[in-house]
This record gives C-alpha cells, structure tokens and sequence, in this order.
C-alpha cells in the first residue's frame, strides 16, 4: 500500500486530476503512437474509475461516441457513454450495439486485468482469458482499418496470442510503458489495421 501512495504517477493522477494512474501508460503509448484522432469513436473495455476514458474524451471531437463498459460502477464523466455490466453478457453487447447505431468504432481499448492473487498458476491464465475476450469484442465491433490497444501479462499464453493477433492488424507494435512498475511482467499490445 506504501508504494502504492509513493509512487510518482500516483501522485501526478492525483495533482492533474486523473482517477488513476494508468492515464499516464496510454498518455506515453498515444504520444508515440498518435493512434487516437478527433472525429474517431472508441469503445474503453473495463474502463473502471474511469482514468482511460478521462484521458481520451478531450483527444476527440464533440460528435464521437467514446462508449465505457465495466462490471464495477463508475462515476459519471461528461461526454462518455458508461454501460454497467459483464460485456460477455448478450444485453451488455446489445446495449453497446444500440449507443453505436450505424457508428463505426475505430479503436478498442482494453486496460483489464484480473483481481491478481500473487499466484502465477491462476493470474496468468485469467488475465490471458480477459486480454482474449477484449480481442474478440474488437474483432466483432472493429471497422475495417481500426485499432486495438490491449494490457496483456507476459509469460505463458502472450507469444500465442500476440501471433494471433498479428493475423487480423497490419502492424503489431509491443510498449513497455514507463508508467508501469518495473516488476511487472505488464505490456500493451498496439494493434494497428484492422484486416
């Protein structure tokens, strides 16, 4: 917990604002990348407090849909569509389907990662199982041409499933945040083209 309230990018979400310091992970992968542009519309899987979709709602014009799914409840932020729920659940899918209409969605986000146990036999596992389902929803709702941009823990499952994915994009680049705590095994796949 100590750390935690140490920890520079915590005390930075703090002073600027942020509801978490993730912000600081996706702010460094957009200012390499640029991948995120007014006018595009993006769907932010697990979006809970809420620090991803606050950071890219500014990033986007008045008239693009950012759309946020989570189980947990989230606090109101102005100009984010918030659906409540488990987007594995058909009425989850449903209720995001019928917010985009005929819209197109050009980026998935997915900053999920499972309640870690400290126990790498059950915490890999289910955060390869979360980083998969976030890749089938961007398979499903991604526009010919979109982006994927998806937390994924290295180690048993990650080689499998970045070549998976390297599949269906154009170009797949792996960022190591500075953000990220040096001892995490934590990466961000930025699949870019969707085929």
């Amino acid at each position: 917990m100590q750390e935690h309230f140490d920890d520079e990018y915590v005390k930075m979400a703090q002073a600027q604002g942020y509801r978490s310091r993730a912000v600081f992970k996706l702010k460094e992968i957009q200012e390499k990348d640029k991948f995120i542009k007014p006018g595009m519309n993006v769907v932010d899987l697990g979006a809970a407090p809420g620090g991803w979709s606050q950071f890219v709602r500014p990033l986007l014009s008045k008239k693009s849909l950012l759309i946020a799914l989570d189980i947990l409840p989230m606090e109101p932020i102005e100009g984010v569509v918030f659906i409540q729920g488990d987007f594995r659940e058909t009425d989850v899918l449903d209720q995001l389907t019928s917010v985009l209409g005929a819209a197109p969605v050009d980026i998935v986000l997915s900053d999920m990662a499972p309640n870690m146990s400290g126990s790498k036999g059950i915490d890999q596992p289910n955060a390869m199982y979360l980083a998969e389902l976030a890749f089938d929803t961007a398979k499903n709702v991604l526009e010919k041409g979109g982006d994927f941009l998806v937390k994924v823990f290295q180690g048993e499952g990650f080689e499998a499933f970045h070549r998976d994915v390297q599949q269906h994009f154009d170009k797949v680049v792996v960022r190591k945040p500075k953000a990220s705590r040096p001892r995490s095994n934590e990466v961000y796949i930025l699949a870019r083209g969707f085929k």
